[in-house]
C-alpha cells in the first residue's frame, strides 16, 4: 500500500508540469489579446495590407476553426474593397495539421487534469492530515519540476529560438506544408517568427505563474499545519 501511495504521488508530481504547460498553450491558442498584440507589435496591417478590423476577424476565425469540428478552414477577408480567401491550399492543409496538434494538447490537458484531480480527490477524501500534507508536498514537487523545465525552455528560447522552432516543426509535422513563402503566404505574414517567440515566452511565463501559485498555496498550508503540530 505504501509503494502504491508513493507511485501515485510521483504520478501526480509528473502530471503537474504537463497540466500547467498544456493549459498555458490552450490559453494562448484562444487568447484574442495575444493575436492582437502580435499584429500590433509586428506591424502586420502594413505587411499584409489588411485593416486592423480584418486582422481581428481573421484571428477570431482561426480561434473558431481550432475549436470546431471543421476539417478545413475557410476564411474570407476584405482588402481594397475586394473579398478573398485568406489562405491558399498549402496553408489550409498546414492549418489542419496545426489543429491536430492543438486538439492533442486539449486531450493531454484533460488527461492530466483528471489524473491530478483524482489524486487530490482521493487524498482529501481520507480526511487525514498526513494525506493532505502528502498532497501539498506533491504540489510543491510538481511546481519545482515545472519551474526547472520552464527555466530550460526559457534559456533555449533566449539562446537559440530559431533552431528550437525548426526542430519543433521537423518533429511535429510529417510533411513540408509548413514551409511557406513570407512574400505571398498570408499565414506566415500574419504570424512571423517574432510572434512565435513572444508566444513561447507567454506560455512559459503563464506556466511559471501557475506553478508558483500552486506551490505557494501548498507551502502556506504546510507551514500552518507544521505550526499546529508543534503546538500540540
Amino acid at each position: 500500500m505504501r509503494i502504491l501511495g508513493i507511485a501515485a504521488q510521483w504520478l501526480f508530481i509528473l502530471c503537474l508540469p504537463v497540466l500547467l504547460l498544456t493549459a498555458s498553450i490552450g490559453g494562448a491558442v484562444n487568447s484574442l489579446w495575444l493575436y492582437k498584440h502580435g499584429f500590433h507589435q509586428y506591424n502586420i496591417s502594413q505587411a499584409t495590407g489588411l485593416a486592423d478590423a480584418e486582422l481581428e476577424n481573421a484571428a477570431k476565425g482561426l480561434i473558431g476553426y481550432f475549436n470546431s469540428d471543421e476539417e478545413y478552414i475557410s476564411l474570407t477577408v476584405v482588402k481594397d474593397d475586394q473579398s478573398f480567401e485568406l489562405f491558399n491550399q498549402r496553408e489550409i492543409i498546414h492549418l489542419k495539421d496545426v489543429k491536430g496538434l492543438i486538439w492533442l494538447d486539449y486531450w493531454v490537458l484533460l488527461g492530466t487534469l483528471l489524473c491530478a484531480l483524482g489524486y487530490a480527490g482521493v487524498s482529501l477524501f481520507w480526511r487525514k492530515r498526513r494525506y493532505w500534507r502528502r498532497l501539498a508536498w506533491g504540489a510543491i514537487g510538481g511546481g519545482g519540476v515545472t519551474l526547472a523545465l520552464m527555466l530550460a525552455l526559457g534559456l533555449g528560447t533566449l539562446l537559440g529560438f530559431e533552431q528550437l522552432f525548426l526542430q519543433f516543426h521537423l518533429i511535429s509535422f510529417a510533411n513540408d506544408f509548413w514551409l511557406l513563402d513570407p512574400s505571398k503566404d498570408y499565414l506566415i505574414m500574419l504570424f512571423p517568427q517574432g510572434f512565435w517567440y513572444d508566444a513561447t515566452l507567454f506560455c512559459a511565463l503563464a506556466t511559471v505563474v501557475g506553478a508558483v501559485i500552486l506551490g505557494g498555496v501548498a507551502g502556506v498550508y504546510l507551514k500552518r499545519t507544521t505550526n499546529l503540530l508543534k503546538g500540540q
